[in-house]
């Protein structure tokens, strides 16, 4: 028996246990009438279906992204492997287990990016821009570095949203030199910091860290509309001019590009037309990274919603 073994790693026969989370739980009841557990485990190499037979709890819905400790057989189940536990608990404190090891996190240096964010704020040469960014910088650091930057679609990992504005913040920088005789730098990169920092009180988050789902404010205002008001409410405590403050709070509600996906306003600046690029630009090249990290060379994915295609992988270099 080889303990915490990786999902990925899983064959029909072998004997497993170890700490895993509870991605999903379904108690069930079979014909005769007795309870069972129909679950999905996972860790930061894939997910599994498994079950547990006479069992009616304690544990269920409730318990979802929890982490849990499994033992059991790999079976297979209509040409799937699936985990069929004997026993199933919560971890608990006195339990040790590597985090790392269940949760997918971002290929980064954290330090160095977030050291990489910072020296670009303070490269911002507007000083009421600047005074804005870090102010921002101050209250969110923790969960800035820490949160993902979505629940599935793209950087949907521990430090996700670190990674997915730094990259951004990167190529603002970039294109705001190569067209500065039209594009306000300061404004860019304060509004490209600032954009999605709202993500820590819109969504809802496991004891591990990812996203289960959306807080109620995350879905009656959303990550724009409550990042506009801190805007807003920093800006008037640091005496901004009221125009800086408003193409602020600009950026940040046009930075889904269109009213279909999601902006609440159209882009009708040059920052915020930039912005609403490079924020596009930065999650599709995402969704290509993590998709070929399972496809071979020569191989076309499956279609993928958020791109509503198939993509295809060719070798690099």
């Amino acid at each position: 028996m080889e303990y915490n073994k990786a999902i990925t790693d899983m064959r029909i026969g072998d004997e497993v246990e170890g700490f895993y989370i509870l991605k999903g739980a379904y108690p069930k009841v079979t014909a005769s009438g007795k309870p069972f557990l129909n679950a999905t485990l996972s860790d930061a190499t894939g997910a599994i279906e498994a079950q547990v037979w006479d069992y009616s709890g304690p544990i269920g819905k409730a318990d979802e992204g929890k982490v849990v400790k499994v033992s059991g057989t790999v079976t297979e189940f209509k040409g799937s492997a699936q985990v069929s536990m004997n026993s199933l608990r919560l971890a608990d404190p006195s339990d040790s287990y590597d985090v790392a090891a269940l949760v997918p996190v971002a290929p980064i240096d954290v330090e160095q990016s977030l050291s990489t964010v910072l020296e670009l704020l303070n490269s911002i040469a507007d000083e009421d821009y600047r005074r804005v960014a870090l102010e921002l910088f101050r209250r969110h650091q923790e969960n800035f570095r820490q949160i993902p930057a979505a629940k599935s679609v793209h950087h949907g990992f521990l430090n996700g949203l670190l990674m997915h504005t730094g990259n951004m913040m990167k190529t603002a920088d970039f294109l705001a030199r190569l067209y500065s005789d039209t594009v306000d730098r300061s404004l860019l990169l304060a509004g490209t910091f600032a954009h999605d920092l709202q993500k820590e009180t819109e969504f809802a988050r496991s004891e591990l860290g990812l996203v289960t789902g959306y807080t109620t404010k995350g879905d009656l205002l959303g990550h724009l509309v409550m990042g506009a008001q801190e805007v807003a409410q920093v800006a008037r405590e640091l005496e901004l001019p009221e125009e800086k403050s408003v193409l602020l709070q600009h950026l940040i509600l046009s930075h889904h590009g269109e009213p279909d996906y999601g902006a609440a306003v159209r882009p009708v600046c040059a920052e915020s037309e930039l912005l609403a690029y490079i924020d596009q630009i930065d999650s599709r090249m995402e969704i290509y990274r993590e998709t070929f990290d399972k496809l071979e060379d020569g191989q076309f994915s499956n279609r993928i919603f958020a791109l509503d295609k198939r993509i295809y992988k060719h070798p690099i270099g």
